[in-house]
């Protein structure tokens, strides 16, 4: 049997505040405290943040500098040839961008880039194109 405490059981409701105490480091952060402290000759630390009071981002200036001083590399496009080619044989086998997109596991958008030349070649992406299709796109024989 679950022993019952005894006694009177009570609870107050009174609001207990706390407070924190100010501490020196705390009196040096407000600005009247410092000016008085200066004032009256009391040695004052001052830190000066690293881009403090400056409004803008270094490293975004700094970047874009890097970028517009280097020379643009442009990227590889899918060549005219491998283009035409899987155009063709997309065609010879009466399927839409669509059809070849969902046999290659890809979106529609990406045999579209393909055959419009915006794509960078993608190795996985041209295999399984070449399975579907029966044409090869890849290496220096390709047609």
């Amino acid at each position: 049997m679950p022993m019952r405490p005894t006694g009177g059981l009570k609870q107050e409701w009174e609001p207990i505040v706390l407070q924190k105490t100010k501490t020196k480091a705390q009196d040096l952060k407000n600005p009247k405290a410092v000016n008085q402290a200066l004032r009256t000759g009391a040695p004052v630390q001052t830190v000066k943040k690293f881009d403090a009071g400056l409004n803008k981002k270094t490293a975004a200036v700094n970047a874009r500098k890097l970028d517009e001083a280097a020379e643009p590399a442009a990227l590889e496009k899918v060549p005219v040839d491998v283009r035409q080619a899987i155009q063709k044989a997309r065609i010879e086998k009466k399927m839409s961008q669509a059809d070849l997109a969902k046999q290659i596991n890809e979106r529609t958008q990406v045999v579209a880039e393909y055959e419009n030349g915006k794509a960078v070649p993608n190795q996985l992406v041209l295999g399984k194109m070449e399975k579907v299709l029966g044409v090869k796109l890849r290496g220096k024989n390709h047609k």
